[in-house]
Order: structure tokens, then sequence, then C-alpha cells
């Protein structure tokens, strides 16, 4: 009888341990979770911001090129506004097939790393 109660004392001890070290394993794991996302998302708003200064100077450049093509300032500035108008409608035309599928791939794959 005191075997078996020796055991049971054995028993509780090493379940609370098993308890501990899961309890711990899950709060690493989390905490990986957490600073890959994080770390994803600052990433791609630095990546964002620079494409959008790559585009703003792109749109300069061709806008000035356009206004000496045609001897028009107003009509390569409009010209490119343009151009910057219709990708605009593409991405909104395309957003729902293409585009919050991309994204929402992306998230869950960085959640799941």
């Amino acid at each position: 009888m005191e075997d078996l109660k020796e055991k049971t004392v054995d028993l509780a001890d090493h379940v609370e341990d098993l308890a501990t070290t899961f309890y711990q394993l899950t709060i690493v794991n989390l905490t990986k979770k957490a600073t890959n996302l994080i770390s994803g998302a600052l990433v791609m708003f630095a990546m964002c911001l620079l494409v959008l200064f790559v585009l703003l100077f792109a749109g300069f450049a061709l806008a000035w090129w356009l206004a000496d093509v045609f001897n028009n300032t107003a009509v390569g500035f409009l010209l490119t506004a343009g151009l910057f108008l219709l990708i605009l409608l593409l991405i909104v035309l395309l957003r729902k097939e293409t585009i919050f599928p991309f994204v929402r791939n992306l998230i869950i794959r960085k959640l799941y790393d």
C-alpha cells in the first residue's frame, strides 16, 4: 500500500512537470510566432515605403519626360496621372480575386511558419 502511495505521488509530480513544460513550450511557440509576424510586418512596411518612393520618383521622371516629348508640362503630368489612375483601377478590380487572397495567404503562411 505504501508503494502505491509513493507511485501516485511520483505520478502527480510527473504530471505537474509535464503541464509546466507544456505551458512553457506554448509560450515559446507563441512568442516565436508573434515575433515572426511583427518582423514580417515591419519588413513589409519598409518595402512598401521604398516602393512608394520609387513610384513617386519614377512618376515624376515619366511626367517630365512626357512633358519634353509633347512640349507641354501639363500634358506630361496628366498622362502620368492617367497611367497611375489606370493602375489603381486595375488594383481595385482585381482586389477580390487576386490581391486579398495573396495577402491572406501571406499572413497565414507567416502565422504557421
